[in-house]
């Protein structure tokens, strides 16, 4: 093997009796295979005790651990047979670890931008200069007293014309007074001469405000100018670093090509240029997986099966668990994957398939205006991009005389439990308000991953959606909408599968994935619910249930309670 095949791993672990994949992962939800699973854990005996090379990951223990400066990594291993037939595995890691690109045992990047000379590090010199030029531009004192200064002019402008103003309007008054009594005390010769004379002062008022607007416009007019100097050169700095930025990345598109099974070859470019947003967001093409598959393509090695796991402390931001399995996102990777998986047998997409088939939708309540019902886990709320069976739809067809938008409230398709449904336009309206106006009280049930070490408390963690990687949430600070769940510990629970607690949960809000964001992220609980298989662990169901429902009559207004215990 050449320097670039050492990549390659054989097994350590005897893995002889397993059987090998039928049909090759699909990337975007999965089950890790077996084999997967000893490689990953031979990798990650790797990783906690290699010498090599530092990298600060914010794992316990760890002897490089700095908990504020901590980055953890998203890892992947690719089951592959060399094309001798020997069975192994290729290892990657999305973007770059302790500075660098290239690694000892890991699969090189698609195209290093890093390597000496490149036209990469040229081009980004270029872009360093001006972004230096501009922050001493705009961090200099200059800029600073020439926008004070036309702030300034500006206000005193302000304040000379309302003074004049307010001596015109004085000298109006006391002109309409003058007239007024010379109607009476003079005669009317005299008082021709008077408003002869009131007329000239009039005028002459009204062409002193206009000299005095002109005046102050032209020290405005002066101070403008001598910023916009100024503010011309940053502005002309920023468009020539706009059309670098666009040229290099033009350029690193073309540069990363990916290969699929059958020898075709597309960049960043061709694969997105049919997306939503044509425009590849940044690192695409530097995920574990895309490297993985480039790398056995180029080298003639049949991929078999792949998996992916976080190793380190978790972003503030998304939801990571040390070790955990996740799936490719969509966002960055799936235009890539789908190219490259192209040709190969690829299991199915276990979301095409109807979750909801064979299972019953029970009513708890009804009348002429609403039902309430008890949805089963994997069962959608409203109909999907690609599957019609939902709550909406198995009601649209028992109650075929309702003329309201049936649809109050959503669950998650995954979370079982309450959900109320208006049957007329009236009733729809009436219910949603409260909804909206926050006086419904929800309380859900939920079994968490770990021993929580607090009896109750106050989650106000702020979400907003994942533009790369929907349909995940994320907290942020800055764009998020406010979040608010009240919860408490039910019981602790230890079994042979480890130890758990059961809380109740009392969402104020209704974001989208609130509860199970809240329960998982590191400033929340930190203990993702049971069977999350979007922030935590797959498993039989997503432990996440609507219990108790209290909400007014949209008619009668009178307070009702609907409750249906959970089942796990």
């Amino acid at each position: 093997m050449n320097a670039h095949e050492q990549c390659f791993t054989p097994f350590k672990t005897e893995v002889v009796g397993y059987e090998l994949p039928q049909r090759f992962t699909f990337p975007f939800y999965y089950q890790p295979h077996p084999l997967c699973l000893v490689a990953v854990k031979e990798l990650q005996q790797h990783l906690s005790e290699q010498k090599q090379w530092q990298h600060n990951f914010g794992i316990k223990g760890d002897e490089y651990n700095d908990s504020a400066a901590a980055i953890g990594k998203m890892f992947g291993v690719l089951l592959v047979q060399a094309p001798d037939g020997q069975l192994g595995y290729l290892s990657a890691f999305s973007g770059k670890i302790a500075d660098q690109n290239i690694l000892p045992k890991f699969v090189p990047p698609v195209f290093d931008m890093l390597v000496k000379d490149s036209f990469f590090l040229t081009q980004q010199k270029q872009i360093n200069i001006l972004n230096d030029k501009l922050e001493c531009l705009i961090s200099a004192p200059k800029l600073k007293i020439l926008t004070d200064a036309l702030t300034q002019e500006k206000h005193s402008a302000e304040q000379a014309l309302a003074r004049q103003r307010e001596h015109v309007v004085s000298g109006r008054k006391r002109r309409k007074a003058q007239r007024a009594e010379g109607r009476l005390s003079l005669s009317d010769n005299e008082f021709l001469a008077l408003q002869a004379q009131l007329s000239i002062e009039s005028v002459y008022q009204k062409n002193e405000l206009l000299h005095i607007k002109q005046q102050w416009q032209d020290r405005i007019n002066n101070a403008e100018r001598a910023l916009q100097v100024l503010t011309d050169e940053i502005a002309s700095l920023k468009t020539q670093r706009k059309q670098l930025s666009n040229a290099l990345q033009q350029q690193l598109f073309a540069q990363y090509r990916f290969l699929n099974v059958k020898g075709e070859e597309k960049d960043l470019s061709e694969l997105f240029q049919h997306t939503i947003n044509p425009i590849p967001p940044a690192g695409s093409g530097e995920c574990a997986a895309p490297k993985l598959l480039q790398y056995a393509f180029k080298f003639g090695m049949k991929p078999l099966a792949m998996a992916e796991f976080w190793w380190g402390s978790s972003p503030k931001s998304e939801i990571r668990q040390h070790q955990n399995f996740y799936p490719a996102c969509q966002g960055k990777c799936k235009p890539i994957l789908t190219h490259m998986l192209d040709g190969l047998k690829v299991d199915e997409n276990p979301l095409l398939c109807n979750p909801a088939a064979g299972k019953e939708l029970e009513i708890v309540y009804q009348d002429d205006v609403m039902v309430v019902v008890n949805k089963p886990a994997e069962f959608l709320s409203v109909p999907g991009k690609t599957i019609a069976d939902s709550v909406y739809t198995r009601i649209k067809e028992q109650f075929p005389q309702a003329t309201g938008s049936l649809i109050v409230h959503r669950l998650d398709m995954s979370t079982s439990g309450l959900m109320v449904l208006g049957l007329t336009p009236r009733a729809h309206k009436s219910l949603q308000k409260q909804f909206i106006e926050r006086s419904v009280k929800k309380h859900y049930v939920a079994m968490l991953s770990g021993h929580l070490t607090n009896q109750e408390g106050l989650i106000t963690l702020p979400l907003r959606g994942d533009l790369n990687d929907r349909p995940r949430q994320l907290v942020c600070e800055q764009f998020g909408k406010a979040a608010e769940t009240r919860w408490q510990v039910l019981e602790l629970v230890e079994t042979k599968q480890g130890k758990f607690t059961k809380v109740n949960l009392f969402p104020k809000t209704g974001r989208t994935h609130q509860l199970r964001v809240h329960c998982a992220h590191i400033l929340g609980l930190n203990n993702p619910i049971v069977g999350d298989d979007l922030y935590g662990q797959q498993a039989e169901r997503l432990h996440l249930h609507a219990k108790r429902l209290e909400i007014a009559h949209p008619i009668t207004k009178q307070m009702m309670v609907f409750q249906v215990d959970e089942n796990f």
